[in-house]
């Protein structure tokens, strides 16, 4: 199994908490496929390493900035291009696409459909008009609805959206409408997001000058369990921290990363793994339209110690754990690295804050919140 992941670079406005890499405006869109098909061939050889049978794409997710300010006619070249270069199944894989509401057209969801995207993830993140406006987001909680509605005339049948807590201006009561009113629509999987401040972004240099204070962490936790309550309630499973979906319906793609499956990364911004490599693109889109400009992005070799450390943070944001086999064999250090970690597994074992079940090691959901914390302190 491979994945890949294009990065979009392109947002028609910058959101106040997003720290993914974008640019705003339009003249350099138009240099971005032919870039893009340069970056191709040097990389259609990216998964020869791996053996025939783990060389096709079983997942392609399209994201950014926003996929979805680009015609359905540049989409279906950039898709063309990737199918010309990379060992596609057949039959169907997982194809995702993040869109804005507002861009959500009758005509855009057909055209999304007939170029093959099965998955689509709408970036609504509130209901509430006044968040919204907060967020410097385009559309309102109107669009957000009708967007949902056009996709699912045009046969879309796997939706993810996305919601954002833990902001001041975020009441329980509040939150707990978005909540009824996104699985009132039942999209079938859920991410939802505790804001953070982000680096080079409008909320940092708000915080920076001290006109944003970040929300009481004793109200994020609140937050954070009526969204794991509320959510369960609604048929919804928690699989990993962020995450919640019907049966089914968990991401793919996404899981591909907890797994640590290799993937592509295309595009300014992008990152890609694959054994022991992790690479990543430069953030500008000006240098990767360059014609003369081929080396785009840098890389590092993990050590023992980052693919442990890796194997355990990935396993245990998922509800399943970390399996302890797993976690011997991801590097030829590991059992002495489990070794000496003995002692703080057990003192989290007695205090509840992790389970073993069988030979798989979890978080409970009720400390889920604070796992960055118990995650660190594992780490070797």
């Amino acid at each position: 199994m491979a994945g890949i992941y294009l990065h979009i670079p392109f947002c028609n406005s910058k959101c106040i908490y997003c720290g993914f890499y974008s640019v705003v405006g339009r003249e350099i869109r138009e240099k971005f496929v032919p870039a893009l098909r340069r970056e191709i061939s040097l990389r259609r050889n990216f998964f020869d390493t791996l053996p025939k049978e783990q060389q096709t794409i079983k997942t392609l997710y399209i994201g950014g900035g926003t996929p979805s300010v680009l015609p359905i006619a540049t989409l279906s070249e950039i898709v063309a291009l990737l199918r010309d270069n990379f060992s596609f199944p057949d039959g169907a894989f997982e194809f995702t696409i993040e869109v804005n509401p507002d861009d959500v057209t009758k005509e855009y969801a057909a055209g999304l459909k007939r170029l093959g995207v099965n998955r689509v993830s709408v970036g609504i993140q509130s209901f509430e008009d006044t968040h919204l406006r907060w967020m410097a987001r385009r559309h309102n909680a109107e669009e957000a609805g009708e967007a949902f509605a056009i996709l699912r005339e045009e046969g879309f049948d796997n939706i993810s959206a996305d919601l954002i807590f833990g902001f001041p201006l975020l009441s329980m009561a509040q939150w707990e409408s978005n909540l009824k009113k996104l699985t009132a629509l039942s999209p079938e999987h859920i991410s939802a997001y505790q804001l953070s401040i982000d680096e080079n972004t409008p909320l940092e240099r708000l915080a920076s000058k001290g006109h944003f204070i970040p929300a009481d962490e004793a109200a994020c936790s609140l937050q954070y369990s009526m969204l794991q309550s509320l959510l369960k309630e609604a048929g919804y499973e928690q699989y990993e921290i962020s995450n919640f979906a019907k049966r089914g319906f968990f991401s793919r793609h996404n899981s591909g990363y907890w797994e640590r499956v290799p993937y592509l990364g295309l595009g300014p911004g992008a990152h890609s793994f694959i054994g022991k490599k992790r690479e990543w693109n430069f953030n500008s889109v000006e240098d990767y339209c360059r014609e003369d400009l081929f080396e785009i992005r840098q890389g590092e070799t993990l050590t023992e110690s980052d693919i442990y450390n890796e194997t355990l943070m990935l396993g245990l944001r998922k509800s399943e754990g970390v399996a302890v086999e797993k976690l011997l064999k991801s590097c030829s250090s590991a059992p002495r690295f489990f070794e000496g970690s003995q002692e703080i597994f057990n003192r989290y074992l007695s205090a509840g804050f992790l389970i073993k079940e069988g030979e798989r090691i979890k978080i409970p959901p009720e400390k889920y919140f604070v796992s960055d914390g118990i995650i660190r302190d594992l780490f070797v």
